[in-house]
C-alpha cells in the first residue's frame, strides 16, 4: 500500500526508502496501533449501521408502524452516535500517546545526533536556520507517520464497507456516486504538486529569516551601537511579509481546489437525489433507500478526501523525511574508531609529529608541526592571526583530525582513544567564556554536575570569584542571564576557571583568557591561572604578551609555522620575531 501510494506521489526510491524507514519509529507501539484499529474498524461499522437504520425509519413512516418501534429507532441512532464519539475518543487518546512517543523518541536521536556531530558541521549551519528546520521537519514527520499508520487502514476499511452496502442497496444509484467519488481526489492529487512545491519554499524562506533573526538577537550589541534596529526590524518584517505573500497565495490555492471538491461531492448529492426521485416516482426504490443513501455518500466521500490527505501529506513529508534524515545520516569522519579505547587518567605527555591541517584543499592552516611537550610543561603560543594558533589546540581536543601526521598523548595517538573521555581530561578557558542561563552553582558544576557545595566553593575561592558571588542576591543561587548578561566579563571569566578548576583536568588550554579584561580584573583572573596551571600540561594562547612570560617554553607561530621556540628571555635575547612582537605591543612602555 505505501509502495503504491508513493509511487502514485512521483516519489524516487530514496524517498520510498525514507517513507519506509519512517515507520520503523512506530514498530515499537504496534501493539498499540492494532487496538487503534480494531477501535476504527468498530467505528467504521457504526458507522456503516446508522444510514441502514434511517432507511429503515424512512421508510416506516406513513405504514401503520407504531410510535414506540420509530422512537426504538431513533433510540437506536442516538445509541451509535454516542458509542462512535466514545471510541473516537478513545483512539483519538491511543493515538496522541502514539505521536508523543514518536514526537519524543525523535527529539531524542536528532538532538543527540547533533551533539554528536564534529564541529564541521556545525560552522556550515547556521543556528537560526537549524532549529527551524528541525522544528519544522520533527512536526511534519510526525504528522507523516501518523498518516500513514491511522488513516490509510481505517480510510480503506470505511470505504469498502460502504461501497458494499450501498450496492446491496440499488446497483444504480451505486453507479452513479461511485463515478463522481474520485474526482474529489483527483483534483486533490492536481493540487499536492504546487502545494509541495510550496512547502519546500516556505521552509527555506523561513530557515533564512529565523537564521538572520538569531543573528540579530545574538549581536543585539553591536545592532545597538550602530542604531540598526529600525534597519533589521524593517529587513525581518519585509521578509515575513514575503513568506506570508506565499501563505496567502497558497490559501487562495487551497480554497479553490477546496471549492471544487465540495462543488463535485455536491453535484454527487443532486444528481443521486433527482435520480433516486426518478426512480421513487417509479416505484423502484423508496425514500429511505434514498436517505441511507445520502448518509452513505459521506461514507465514501470522507475516506476517498482522506486518502487524498494522506496521499498530499506523504509528498509534505517527504520533505520533513529528508531533513530529519539529512540530520541523522549526516557524515561524522570523527567518530570514534570501532575499539577507541577510553582514557581514564592523563599524564600530559603531548607529541605532534609533522602535523599539518587545512580546512580545505586550497589553504593549509598548519604546516609539518613538530612539538613535544612533557607533562606539567606550560607551552604559550603566540603570533599573528591566522597563523593557527587555536587550530592546534581545537586539534589536540579532536574537533578535526590532521590532514597528515599524529597528534599522541601519553603515546597514543588521538584516533585511538575515545572522543569523549579525552575531553573530560581536558580543561578549557576561552576568551569569550560561556555560562549559561542558570544559578552560578550549576554552572561552576557544569563539568561536574555531582560535585557538593563544598568543592564548588573551594573552585570559586581559587578562581577569585568567592568575593563577588558573596555580594550577588541569592549567593550562588544567582541566575546570570543568558550568556550571562546580568554579570561582567572578568565575572564570567571567573566562574568559566572556577569550573575548569572543579572538573580537575591533566590538560589546560587557556586561549585568550585575559585578552578582554580590564587591568584589574586581569591581575585577579591571572592570579586564578596561575593555580590552574600549577602541576597541569598546559597550552595558553595569547596576543597580550605579558601573560605568557612566565610560560616554559613560548612557541612563535607564523604562516602556519614555528619558526621561534624557547623561553621569554632567550627569546628576547635572540631578537628575532617575537622580540619585535614585545616591542611593538609596548612601545612607548619599554626603555629606549
Amino acid at each position: 500500500m505505501l509502495r503504491f501510494i508513493a509511487a502514485r506521489a512521483g516519489m524516487d526510491a530514496e524517498k520510498i526508502l525514507h517513507a519506509k524507514r519512517a515507520l520503523t519509529f512506530i514498530k515499537p507501539h504496534r501493539r498499540i496501533i492494532a487496538v487503534i484499529m480494531g477501535v476504527m474498524l468498530l467505528v467504521a461499522a457504526l458507522g456503516a449501521l446508522e444510514p441502514l437504520i434511517y432507511k429503515v425509519v424512512f421508510d416506516k413512516l406513513g405504514t401503520n408502524t407504531g410510535l414506540q418501534e420509530l422512537f426504538l429507532a431513533v433510540g437506536a441512532i442516538m445509541a451509535a452516535a454516542v458509542a462512535k464519539e466514545a471510541l473516537n475518543g478513545f483512539s483519538n487518546w491511543l493515538s496522541w500517546k502514539v505521536r508523543l512517543s514518536v514526537n519524543y523518541r525523535l527529539l531524542d536521536e536528532t538532538t543527540g545526533r547533533l551533539h554528536a556531530l564534529p564541529l564541521s558541521y556545525h560552522r556550515e549551519e547556521t543556528v537560526g536556520g537549524l532549529m527551524t528546520r528541525l522544528n519544522h521537519g520533527i512536526n511534519g514527520f510526525v504528522a507523516g507517520i501518523s498518516d500513514l499508520a491511522f488513516n490509510i487502514l481505517p480510510g480503506c476499511i470505511y470505504l469498502a464497507i460502504s461501497v458494499a452496502v450501498m450496492f446491496r442497496l440499488d446497483w444504480r444509484l451505486s453507479l452513479l456516486v461511485v463515478f463522481f467519488a474520485p474526482l474529489p481526489a483527483m483534483i486533490g492529487v492536481v493540487a499536492s504538486h504546487e502545494q509541495t512545491a510550496r512547502e519546500s519554499s516556505l521552509l527555506y524562506r523561513w530557515g533564512i529569516i529565523f537564521s538572520r533573526f538569531n543573528e540579530v538577537l545574538s549581536g543585539i550589541v553591536t545592532v545597538k551601537s550602530f542604531a540598526m534596529e529600525e534597519a533589521e526590524r524593517k529587513r525581518f518584517m519585509g521578509e515575513v511579509a514575503e513568506a506570508h505573500g506565499i501563505v496567502r497565495k497558497g490559501v487562495v490555492t487551497d480554497t479553490k481546489i477546496g471549492a471544487a471538491q465540495s462543488l463535485v461531492v455536491m453535484l454527487a448529492k443532486t444528481a443521486s437525489i433527482g435520480f433516486a426521485i426518478y426512480l421513487i416516482h417509479q416505484g423502484q426504490t423508496t425514500v429511505g433507500t434514498l436517505m441511507a443513501f445520502l448518509g452513505y455518500q459521506g461514507g465514501l466521500f470522507g475516506p476517498v478526501n482522506s486518502l487524498t490527505g494522506v496521499y498530499q501529506t506523504l509528498r509534505k513529508a517527504t520533505i520533513s523525511f529528508d531533513i530529519v534524515f539529512s540530520i541523522l545520516d549526516a557524515e561524522d569522519r570523527l567518530q570514534d574508531a570501532p575499539h577507541a579505547q577510553p582514557v581514564d587518567k592523563v599524564q600530559g605527555d603531548v607529541v605532534f609529529d609533522k602535523v599539518s591541517f587545512g580546512y580545505n584543499d586550497e589553504r593549509q592552516i598548519l604546516k609539518e608541526i613538530d612539538l613535544h611537550v612533557s607533562p606539567g610543561e606550560t607551552i604559550a603560543i603566540v603570533g599573528p592571526s591566522g597563523s593557527g594558533k587555536t587550530t592546534m589546540v581545537s586539534l589536540l581536543q579532536r574537533f578535526y583530525d590532521p590532514t597528515s601526521g599524529c597528534i599522541a598523548v601519553d603515546g597514543t595517538d588521538l584516533r585511538a582513544l575515545q572522543q569523549r573521555s579525552l575531553r573530560q581530561q581536558i580543561g578549557v578557558v576561552l576568551q569569550d567564556a560561556l555560562v549559561f542561563n542558570d544559578t552560578i552553582r550549576n554552572n561552576i558544576a557544569y563539568g561536574r554536575p555531582d560535585a557538593s557545595d563544598a568543592e564548588i566553593a573551594a573552585a570559586a575561592r581559587a578562581a577569585n570569584a568567592d568575593k563577588f558571588i558573596g555580594n550577588l542576591p541569592g549567593g550562588y543561587d544567582f541566575v546570570v542571564g543568558e550568556r550571562g548578561c546580568r554579570i561582567s566579563v572578568g565575572e564570567r571569566q571567573r566562574i568559566s576557571i572556577a569550573r575548569a578548576l572543579l572538573k580537575d583536568p591533566s590538560l589546560l588550554i587557556l586561549d585568550e583568557a585575559t585578552s578582554a579584561l580590564d587591568a584589574e580584573s586581569e591581575v585577579l583572573v591571572q592570579d586564578a591561572l596561575d593555580r590552574l596551571i600549577k602541576g597541569r600540561t598546559s597550552f595558553i594562547i595569547a596576543h597580550r604578551l605579558s601573560t605568557v612570560v612566565g610560560a616554559h617554553r613560548i612557541l612563535v607561530l607564523k604562516d602556519g609555522k614555528i619558526i621561534e621556540a624557547d623561553n621569554h628571555e632567550n627569546l628576547m635575547e635572540q631578537d628575532g620575531y617575537y622580540a619585535s612582537l614585545v616591542k611593538h605591543q609596548y612601545r612607548g612602555l619599554l626603555p629606549a
